[in-house]
């Protein structure tokens, strides 16, 4: 059956000499796998066309859907969205991959997820306009967010009685808890600021320094971690910490 969706390239592998597997967000479909064949091979038809599935790539697409089948297949596809700095910016690359690599993670199983498809594209619009402090701060938003829109969403607030979020259990809290996945004070308190956003600009308001922000970036992955299953080490995370000051 053939679909209209707007897609979000997520990833991209060779096959063959001529052909790549692209796995995409897709906005009614969920997460899919696609071959595209023969986008590789140069002519004066398809020249460059590999360039439209590089990671973090806004698409319309028009797809062959087979429900009995892994692998899809697109029979049109063109740019839903041209960025002007997302894919030359070293940092705003950075991030991108990041969020990228976290979707593929965290989506195992196909189906439609529309408020998590219309968080993740209106992400990738606001990176590629962004200054260096909502760049910046964004992905400790996104997964913030990401937890939320899965299911999974901090409960509480901080303040003087709950000055502890615990991770594992996923809210504020009065006292330390056993185990050691949890932030206190301040790193609680910033949590909890990222967690009364509710547009994207309101990320340039929030200042942290580069210890403080690799601090809740490693944090939030654990929390990532801790609530979802099977999920790998991010490799894109560490150039994450290198290149955000």
């Amino acid at each position: 059956m053939l679909h209209k969706t707007k897609g979000i390239v997520l990833r991209c592998v060779k096959y063959g000499d001529t052909s790549i597997i692209a796995t995409i967000f897709t906005e009614i479909l969920g997460i899919q796998s696609y071959i595209i064949k023969g986008v590789r091979k140069a002519s004066k038809r398809n020249s460059n066309n590999a360039v439209f599935f590089q990671p973090a790539a806004i698409l319309d697409l028009e797809v062959n859907h087979n429900t009995l089948k892994n692998l899809q297949y697109i029979k049109e596809y063109s740019w839903s969205f041209l960025y002007h700095h997302v894919f030359f910016d070293v940092i705003k690359n950075a991030v991108v991959s990041f969020h990228m690599e976290l979707l593929q993670q965290v989506l195992k199983q196909p189906g439609p997820l529309p408020e998590l498809f219309e968080f993740a594209e209106s992400s990738l619009h606001y990176t590629d306009e962004s200054p260096a402090t909502g760049t910046a701060n964004l992905p400790l938003y996104f997964m913030l967010q990401l937890g939320r829109l899965l299911g999974f969403q901090l409960s509480g607030e901080y303040d003087e009685s709950t000055p502890v979020l615990d991770l594992q259990a996923g809210e504020f809290v009065h006292e330390i808890p056993v185990h050691p996945f949890f932030l206190i004070n301040e790193e609680a308190k910033i949590t909890s600021e990222f967690m009364r956003i509710t547009q994207f600009e309101l990320l340039e308001k929030i200042f942290l320094n580069q210890q403080k922000r690799r601090a809740l970036l490693t944090a939030y992955v654990q929390y990532i971690k801790l609530h979802t299953e099977c999920m790998n080490d991010i490799k894109s995370f560490l150039i994450l910490q290198e290149v955000l000051s």
